[in-house]
């Protein structure tokens, strides 16, 4: 089909896909319009990576704006959305405007509302939902970018939900469904009542095999020579033979630290094949990664990029993560070595693709344990890009010959598992269980139950029963922890009986509800669903704060928040469970709620693990050096940058429940907030509410003698310029703070009067001397 032959889009759609070079439509692309993806049909389009999803998703989308209506993209990731909303952009050529919304989980973000199209993560959108986004109900068509994800554990459930919710706001919706990677389309197809576009069409070649001895062999059964010589490990054969051509690869390993070792060993295969200006090129962006932050971490991936190589995992801040993927992109970067992470969407093609390690570590398995297919594939998808490259390859490694048989067994030859729901789980079902009441959806047990058959798990289920058991132990637990009440129907008069404050108290079982007694979330339990917490994190935090005798501390907060299930907590390595059992036996009366007994092994392990987390917290908000919190704690950049950034916002929302539930400790929780907000003393707090002064002029301004805003105002302006080290930064510091005259001309540095604390000799004084031994600590 030729892109003339499309109608139903915008004026001006169609020259601009002719400005991108698309004369005609890919087969899946021209399958998709003839299911009526133009005509607001739901389509689920199961095709490969590369094979044009994006171009059906902006067919549907477009057709709908041209109908008078609104678009909304979901994505699984932010950086997804960033990538989708530049590519959108594109579209503001013929009058579309795009928007994006990703954070900030308590706004209904009303200025969507004159977007056409809106990319959002599915939290956001689920968050949407909950407060009550008047523009929701606006949405002609809804595209779920990586629907496969509705398998995964975490995330899935909401992505499920949510669109599940979205079709019951708008009877009329579209759905448009992508994924490279799903075993049982057909069935997704079904759920969303869809038409199914389902192909293994390719623009370009992908062939997909087994390394072993000196050779490729291809499934087709086609082979390729890659010798491996002396001491080299397979994949930097691999990744030298597919370089030398002029290609790029990716490496998929098990762990962060394989990823880091792996790109250090590749970067002298890369070193060799760049050329003087790619060299320069490269010195450049490592330098920049050198000063946008001090941690070892960094510092390893700086050296490894003036090579040419890079690695990639979730440890990286997001500006690392992004220049490294922008780099590869170009083909700056030569290789990646990426724990699988990398294979969850993001735009990093290469020609060559080799999965290193099919196997990682399984808690629930006590080892290591197989890669499911569909991760497996997903990875493989990344190789090989229409205008890029002429053919892909996807290379697994084996190390024997019954080990390729089975890797052609597994993998190469398998087809993807099939997409499982995940809602039944009580810890997922908890939170969307409330949302569904406190947001309208569900009045009822029976109407809730109504609702969640709209589910894909229902359509799913082989246990009758089961959805309805966990529903009624989940409203159980939502009932005695005030977060729902019931009552006759229509009563509506949100009058709270006495309820017990934990999940012991005495309850009715929903089961036992009269048909036409109502559900309604309390006050709380709306200001929980608003919020966006999981209802057992909100409980911890409200019952934390009822308990406290007296003011908490900072620490007593920061562990309080990490004990949620909100919060990822540091795990506890080998020995540390007796360094953090001493710190928690000091420190015993600054934390809040009862702790568990030493003899429940497992859950005073996490408690400690909690501790572990809220001591990161403290030591951050004392004003420690990235640096020497990373080598610490063991932990990457944007580790701390996401336990930062979860402890704000929880922190944020715990200052919402007290002022719910009428604590006296608002004002304490605030400030625990701003301090981690900001990562400073608090004698430093008035100083950051200066835009442009962080923890570090803050504190060089301190140590100068300038501890408020006012007197930044009226300060000596050699104290500010000694203090803040740049003429520019100083006179925008000083217009930031309000001073008249902000100019520094003439101005002369005056060195500081007052010298700043010693972090180093704080933290050697606050930690025992057992820690020398735990190494990276």
């Amino acid at each position: 089909m030729n892109v003339e032959e499309l109608s139903g889009l915008p004026d001006g759609a169609v020259e601009h896909f002719r400005g991108e070079g698309i004369e005609k439509l890919y087969p899946p692309q021209a399958e998709a319009v003839e299911a009526g993806i133009t005509n607001g049909e739901n389509v689920v389009a199961a095709v490969p990576t590369a094979s044009g999803k994006t171009m059906i998703a902006a067919l549907g989308m477009l057709s709908a704006i041209e109908r008078g209506g609104t678009a909304l993209y979901i994505v699984p990731l932010r950086a997804l959305a960033s990538e989708k909303r530049e590519e959108f952009e594109a579209y503001g050529a013929f009058g579309v405007d795009v928007g994006v919304a990703t954070g900030n989980y308590e706004s209904t973000s009303e200025w969507l509302v004159e977007k056409d199209v809106i990319v959002a993560t599915s939290e956001k959108v689920d968050s949407l939902v909950r407060n009550g986004a008047s523009w929701l109900t606006d949405l002609t068509c809804v595209v779920s970018d990586e629907v496969h994800l509705i398998n995964d554990g975490s995330r899935g459930p909401t992505l499920e939900v949510t669109l599940a919710k979205l079709r019951r706001l708008n009877e009329a919706l579209q759905v448009v469904a992508l994924s490279a990677t799903v075993g049982n389309a057909g069935e997704m197809a079904d759920w969303l009542d869809a038409e199914l576009v389902e192909t293994d069409w390719r623009p370009i070649d992908l062939r997909t095999g087994v390394h072993y001895g000196s050779a490729i062999e291809f499934a087709d059964g086609d082979g390729r020579e890659v010798p491996v010589s002396g001491n080299e490990s397979q994949e930097a054969a691999l990744v030298g033979d597919i370089v030398s051509e002029g290609g790029s690869s990716l490496v998929f390993v098990n762990s962060r630290r394989n990823a880091e070792s792996a790109a250090d060993r590749l970067g002298a295969v890369t070193d060799r094949e760049l050329t003087g200006e790619e060299r320069a090129e490269l010195e450049e962006l490592a330098e920049g990664i050198r000063e946008g932050s001090d941690t070892e971490t960094s510092a390893d991936l700086a050296d490894c990029v003036e090579r040419g190589a890079a690695f990639h995992h979730a440890g990286l801040s997001s500006s690392q993560r992004s220049a490294v993927e922008d780099a590869f992109r170009e083909r700056l970067l030569k290789v990646i070595s990426a724990t699988p992470t990398l294979a969850a969407g993001v735009n990093t093609p290469a020609r060559r693709v080799i999965v290193r390690d099919w196997r990682r570590y399984d808690p629930t398995a006590g080892g290591m344990a197989p890669l499911d297919v569909l991760e497996v594939h997903q990875m493989m998808g990344r190789a090989g890009r229409p205008g890029l490259d002429p053919y892909g390859e996807a290379v697994l490694l084996a190390k024997g010959h019954d080990e390729r048989d089975e890797l052609f067994d597994r993998y190469v030859w398998a087809d993807p598992e099939p997409v499982r729901s995940k809602l039944a789980a009580e810890p997922a079902l908890r939170t969307h269980v409330l949302a569904t009441i406190a947001s309208g959806f569900a009045r009822t047990r029976e109407g809730l139950l109504a609702f969640l058959e709209e589910t894909l798990y229902a359509s799913q289920s082989a246990e009758p029963g089961r959805l309805e058991t966990v529903t009624d132990t989940v409203l159980a637990y939502l009932e005695s922890n005030d977060f729902v009440e019931r009552g006759p129907e229509g009563d509506g008069n949100g009058e709270d009986d006495e309820a017990e404050s934990d999940a012991g108290g005495a309850f009715t079982p929903a089961s036992e509800l009269d048909s036409d007694e109502e559900l309604r979330a309390t006050s709380l339990g709306h200001t929980v669903s608003r919020l966006y917490l999981d209802p057992m994190s909100a409980a911890t935090i409200v019952h934390g704060l009822e308990d406290a005798d007296e003011r908490p501390t900072a620490f007593g907060l920061y562990q309080l928040i990490s004990r949620t299930p909100d919060m990822y907590e540091l795990y506890l390595r080998s020995g540390e469970d007796e360094l953090f059992g001493e710190i928690y036996y000091e420190r015993e009366a600054e934390l809040l709620g009862e702790a568990p007994s030493e003899f429940e092994d497992d859950r005073f392990e996490d408690w400690l693990a909690a501790l572990k987390t809220g001591r990161l917290l403290e030591d951050w908000a004392k004003e420690d050096d990235e640096g020497e919190l990373t080598d610490r704690y063991g932990i990457g950049p944007g580790d701390l940058r996401g336990k930062v950034d979860t402890a704000e916002w929880l922190l944020g929302a715990a200052e919402s429940l007290a002022s719910e539930i009428g604590s006296e400790w608002t004002i304490a929780v605030r400030e625990a907030r701003a301090r981690v907000e900001h990562g400073v003393s608090e004698e430093l707090l008035e100083l950051v509410s200066v835009r442009g002064v962080g923890r570090k002029r803050a504190r060089r301004l301190y140590a100068a003698g300038i501890e408020t805003p006012a007197a930044l105002r009226n300060a000596d302006k050699g104290v500010v310029l000694g203090a803040l080290q740049g003429t520019k930064t100083a006179e925008t510091v000083l217009e930031n703070a309000g001073r008249e005259d902000s100019s520094m001309e003439g101005v002369e540095p005056v060195v500081a009067a007052r010298e700043a604390p010693d972090s180093d000799a704080r933290a050697d004084e606050e930690f025992p001397e057992s820690q020398a031994d735990l190494g990276d600590f």
